[in-house]
């Protein structure tokens, strides 16, 4: 004769949620089941994949990956490009072609970042105006280190200029990647087997800067190898997305440069943006839940043969 599982029987099964928790509700909503798809739903949630969903969206849940993606895709938008155009206008590292080329500007933009490179130069902006790009482009690195820290359950960090430097460097490092990458997929794109070489470079570039990014914006505070699943997630993941991105930005950027010029441009980057910083946040979560599972691939993960 077999017994329905009891309200002790779903925390061994899911272990014991806080109230008011994602988990806590998922298994509210399982007590409501009949006992034999209880069961059954109980199972599948014990199992890894099932665990891992669960885990990741509880998590989801727990930062606000929605607010939290818009707001690191506005901060990407406000701090990037001005990076970029001051490295084309003081340091000359980047062209006007290169940014424009870099993210997929279309031709009536083209002109307006032709005439801003070329009017402005090193005594437009200054020293001082030089600084305050710097500063205000931190504000990405700032919204980055919240997120994460978020994610791997850390304290709230403090701001301090001891990590100035690692701001400034994460932002630096995200506005090279998109002309360096660029010019990279373009060296090789003739290699054969075609487009093989060009996904590998853009795979390796998406890896290094997903584990890089918040190894340095936590200090190390959490070990790189726990960065790498979420990191290697993150990289498949783009690449399907930027296939597709590549399709459908070009063409709704030319269609909001004809309907609403700069500003429709503008909104069509936020929402590219947004998709971007989703997808980095999400791979985060799912990650960090991979990472610290309990299970054999966690423990591997964390370099422990045994369970914690």
């Amino acid at each position: 004769m077999t017994t329905s599982p009891t309200d002790a029987d779903l925390p061994q099964r899911m272990g014991p949620p806080e109230p008011g928790t994602p988990e806590a509700a998922v298994q509210a909503a399982l007590r409501r089941l009949p006992p034999r798809l209880r069961r059954t739903v109980a199972q599948l949630l014990s199992q890894w994949p099932g665990r891992i969903a669960l885990r990741s969206a509880a998590s989801c849940v727990r930062i606000e990956i929605f607010d939290r993606s818009m707001t690191i895709a506005a901060q990407f938008f406000t701090s990037v490009f001005p990076i970029l155009i001051l490295m084309a206008t003081w340091v000359g590292a980047v062209g006007a072609d290169e940014i424009a080329d870099a993210v997929d500007m279309p031709d009536e933009s083209r002109s307006v970042l032709d005439q801003a490179v070329q009017t402005s130069g090193g005594a437009t902006f200054g020293i001082v105006g030089t600084l305050i790009v710097l500063v205000s482009a931190t504000s990405l690195s700032r919204a980055l280190t919240r997120a994460f820290a978020a994610i791997w359950h850390l304290p709230r960090p403090r701001s301090s200029l001891k990590s100035a430097w690692r701001w400034l460097a994460v932002v630096v490092a995200l506005a090279l990647s998109l002309v360096v990458v660029r010019a990279l997929s373009g060296f090789v794109d003739a290699v054969p087997p075609r487009n093989f070489w060009q996904r590998m470079v853009v795979l390796a570039s998406d890896l290094v800067l997903a584990s890089f990014v918040p190894w340095l914006l936590l200090s190390g505070a959490v070990r790189l190898r726990r960065l790498v699943p979420g990191a290697m997630i993150f990289a498949a993941v783009m690449l399907a997305v930027r296939p597709a991105s590549s399709l459908w930005l070009p063409r709704a950027l030319e269609v909001s440069a004809d309907r609403y010029g700069s500003i429709g441009v503008a909104f069509t980057y936020l929402a590219w943006l947004y998709v971007v910083s989703f997808c980095a946040l999400l791979t985060a979560v799912v990650g960090q839940v991979v990472a610290e599972d309990p299970g054999w691939l966690g423990r591997l993960i964390r370099g422990r043969a045994h369970p914690d």
